[in-house]
């Protein structure tokens, strides 16, 4: 029987804090991975799962980690007992690892070529005419267009799944023997999604190496792995074929995975008896120029939304789907004067577009936003009283602190959160809890209409149902409107009354939800359904 290329036997994984004290995050992982097989490790976040792959090439600072229990057997060879000089010789040539994020995986003051050459000047010792040639070839293998001019070309200037297939072919430029994909298609749309997946199909068939897939989303797993262990909060549930997995479930938290799949929550809307739009926008435009002649006038310019009529009912919910690049985020943030833009904007019998900034301020309480990453938009400064409070006092500055105090200890409670977290900082909650701080920051002011962007794209698949119902009943209960930008079809399906469908700054279909996703007219709708429902 040939042994397996990856062995890891009852690893365990710890980490000390500032006071020395060790906290254990895996239990007793084990599992095997064979030569040429796709194995997927599954779980939410904290679950342990990347702490799991990144054990394997000892990329956890060395100060913080210990391994009280365990072995990971590579080839035989129990990689925990290399020196850093051993696994530098392992890395990126016998095992090689692609990161969820690859705009902080690229170093952005290097232009790709460099980047990508370095593991075969590194690994193999070539010249650098003969690591351009070979990465110009693995480039063209992954279908980054025309690879030779964006060779010299800095990460900044690629569209997210074009960085991605940049770091797949650096992965694969020592052809390596085990592969590790660290989440590599959650910031992706639904369509380059599937791309990627059939490239590392391709790469992994044409290579015959084994793939370690990392990932949340059940979908995926489905659709790519041969074999599935799942993890919850560092222990290892369930390993079985994938087949047998999603059929026949054993473990309580694999069956809680795969019945937390978003449904749809909304009723359907009344539109006969609908009454006048709250939200009623007319021809808006929004060109960015690129370049200038001589005589400083627009010679090149981006249509990031081009004369684009849209409206919104009370209590209603409008998705707006579409792949990066479409102009969704930049429609929302024109239709609430957050962008510079042309056209008639008509909000609640008020005509936005003629508003001075100032004649705005009083209007922002009824237009709030929900931002995709709620780390980024929370204050790491400000505690959470304070950032929920923070647009009571600028728009009801008559209440008095004890009473501002109330009203934020209330809306806590309505959004699924405790009293007792009113003096905690983001970084001390999770992803889904920073984000119903956000959501909460929002409903406080008792908006009209919110913008909800992305909201629920950087969680896992449990938490994204539970923040998909939040929203609903909040909507119900305030009556609120909304506008729901996604590239996640499933998650569109789940919320939207009506959904509309953007590509390169127009609108190319639009319609009740059931109808787009049962009968969809549009050739970029059907393949935008197919690529979801394939996956």
């Amino acid at each position: 029987m040939t042994p397996p290329l990856l062995n890891i036997k009852k690893l365990s994984v710890a980490f000390k804090n500032s006071q020395q004290h060790l906290t254990q995050v895996v239990h007793q992982v084990s599992f095997q991975i064979n030569l040429g097989e796709k194995l997927a490790l599954v779980g939410e976040s904290g679950s342990g799962k990347s702490v799991t792959a990144l054990s394997i090439i000892k990329l956890h600072d060395r100060q913080r980690v210990n391994y009280p229990t365990g072995a990971i057997e590579f080839q035989g060879q129990n990689l925990l007992q290399k020196s850093e000089a051993d696994l530098r010789r392992v890395r990126g040539k016998n095992i090689a690892m692609i990161f969820q994020e690859p705009m902080t995986s690229l170093n952005p003051v290097y232009p790709i070529g460099t980047q990508l050459i370095e593991p075969l000047l590194l690994h193999e010792g070539l010249s650098k005419s003969a690591a351009r040639s070979r990465m110009l070839e693995l480039l063209e293998l992954t279908g980054l267009p025309e690879p030779h001019k964006r060779f010299n070309s800095y990460p900044h200037t690629l569209s997210g799944g074009q960085r991605q297939r940049v770091m797949i072919a650096m992965a694969l430029a020592c052809r390596p023997q085990l592969l590790i994909a660290d989440e590599p298609t959650t910031a992706l749309d639904v369509t380059i999604q599937l791309q990627i997946l059939e490239l590392l199909e391709n790469m992994q068939q044409e290579f015959g190496m084994a793939v370690l897939l990392i990932t949340h989303d059940l979908n995926l797993v489905k659709r790519f792995a041969e074999r599935i262990c799942v993890m919850q909060e560092g222990n290892l549930v369930e390993s079985a074929n994938a087949e047998k997995l999603f059929e026949q479930p054993q473990h309580a938290y694999t069956q809680h995975l795969l019945n937390s799949q978003p449904e749809r929550i909304q009723t359907d809307y009344d539109y006969t008896t609908a009454p006048t739009p709250l939200l009623d926008a007319q021809q808006i435009r929004c060109y960015f120029p690129l370049s200038k002649n001589f005589f400083q006038r627009t010679d090149n310019e981006i249509k990031a939304v081009d004369e684009i009529d849209l409206h919104l009912y009370p209590g209603e919910t409008l998705g707006i789907v579409g792949e990066s690049g479409s102009g969704k985020t930049t429609l929302g943030l024109c239709v609430l004067r957050l962008q510079n833009c042309t056209g008639a904007i008509r909000f609640a019998g008020k005509q936005l577009d003629r508003l001075q900034t100032r004649q705005l301020r009083p209007l922002r309480r009824q237009l709030q936003v929900v931002f995709q990453d709620p780390y980024s938009s929370l204050s790491p400064r400000m505690t959470v009283e304070q950032i929920i409070s923070e647009g009571l006092i600028i728009h009801y500055p008559d209440l008095n602190h004890q009473k501002r105090r109330e009203r934020v200890i209330k809306i806590l409670k309505e959004v699924g959160l405790q009293e007792d977290m009113l003096s905690r900082y983001p970084h001390e909650f999770s992803g889904g809890q920073r984000q119903r701080i956000a959501i909460a920051r929002a409903v406080i002011l008792e908006p009209q209409l919110i913008l909800l962007d992305e909201p629920t794209s950087a969680l896992d698949v449990s938490v994204q149902k539970q923040v998909l119902e939040l929203l609903e009943n909040l909507q119900r209960k305030h009556h609120i409107s909304y506008l729901f930008i996604s590239h996640d079809l499933k998650v569109i399906r789940a919320m939207s009354h009506r959904i509309m469908v953007m590509r390169h700054g127009c609108f190319i279909e639009q319609g009740e939800t059931e109808k787009i996703f049962n009968h969809p007219q549009h050739p970029y709708t059907r393949s935008l359904l197919h690529a979801s429902l394939f996956m």
